[in-house]
């Protein structure tokens, strides 16, 4: 008890909030965000296999990135798993490097009205929920699926989703996975929507991969700000919608979103322009940095 109230005196002294040699406060961060990089910005060289996830690994660490989002299907077989041994090479150069996994992801859909179909797409999720904690990283982004299915409503399709949810959280609940549905502009494409399958799902383990590029059918901002209390993770794009119109994306007011937010963690940064991803993701990182801290 002793040492913890002198550990406690020490870190309220003023002496420990000041610049050193000067008397200038030293800025005191409300939330702890870091840099993530998903991986679809090197989607061109990584499906034309002239780069490996390897090489993106250590462009994260070259240009400063602490993170990286994995996504599956850039891994050999997708969509079967790996092996261990792959896994766990992986892995080992990510602690060699000092690079962590802010989550992975795999490319499912629930939108199917045979339930043996659901079926084969929930153990898809099952599978790379193992794949995950094998990777050592805590979220998993999956989808809800196709826009629509001709003949079936929002709220009967929904009631599937939230089914396959619920039985993929459980699973990876005991895995020590978080599951991330996206708002991809398919079948979630706006808040409200995304908010009432979580919150029917109601489990700790499955929140929100925040896609600010995919909310397109009310104002952008409004509808991240309404989401924000539900992420678990991010997909921050260069550019957002208005309706049909595509815009840079305004960083200021989003990162005064997320800092009015209880989020903490990684942000990763997607970019989605044609060209050399090892040219625009500096770019883009470059404009994202100032507003974390």
């Amino acid at each position: 008890m002793q040492r913890r109230s002198a550990l406690a005196y020490l870190l309220a002294s003023p002496a420990l909030t000041r610049l050193h040699g000067n008397n200038k406060t030293l800025p005191i961060p409300s939330k702890r965000l870091k840099i993530s990089l998903n991986a679809y910005s090197f989607n061109a060289p990584l499906m034309a296999h002239t780069m490996t996830v390897e090489q993106m690994m250590d462009f994260c660490v070259e240009a400063g990135i602490e993170g990286l989002d994995l996504t599956g299907y850039y891994l050999p077989g997708y969509p079967q798993v790996p092996t261990d041994d792959y896994l766990f090479s992986l892995k080992r150069k990510l602690h060699q490097i000092g690079l962590e996994l802010s989550g992975t992801g795999c490319r499912n859909d629930f939108v199917f009205a045979n339930k043996s179909d659901r079926d084969r797409e929930i153990q898809l999720v099952k599978n790379w929920v193992d794949a995950t904690a094998k990777l050592g990283a805590p979220v998993l982004r999956v989808f809800a699926g196709k826009s629509d299915l001709p003949g079936y409503s929002w709220t009967q399709i929904s009631n599937w989703v939230v089914e396959s949810l619920i039985e993929c959280t459980e699973y990876a609940s005991k895995k020590g996975v978080i599951i991330g549905i996206q708002n991809h502009n398919d079948f979630i494409k706006t808040a409200d929507q995304v908010i009432e399958i979580i919150q029917r799902v109601n489990s700790p383990w499955c929140g929100l991969i925040l896609d600010v590029g995919s909310f397109r059918e009310k104002e952008v901002y409004a509808e991240i700000k309404k989401a924000v209390p539900f992420a678990v993770n991010w997909q921050l794009k260069e550019t957002v919608f208005s309706g049909k119109t595509e815009m840079p994306i305004d960083l200021k007011k989003t990162f005064e979103i997320i800092q009015a937010s209880n989020y903490r963690g990684y942000v990763p940064i997607e970019t989605l322009r044609k060209g050399d991803p090892t040219l625009i993701v500096p770019e883009f990182l470059a404009l994202v940095k100032p507003y974390i801290f």
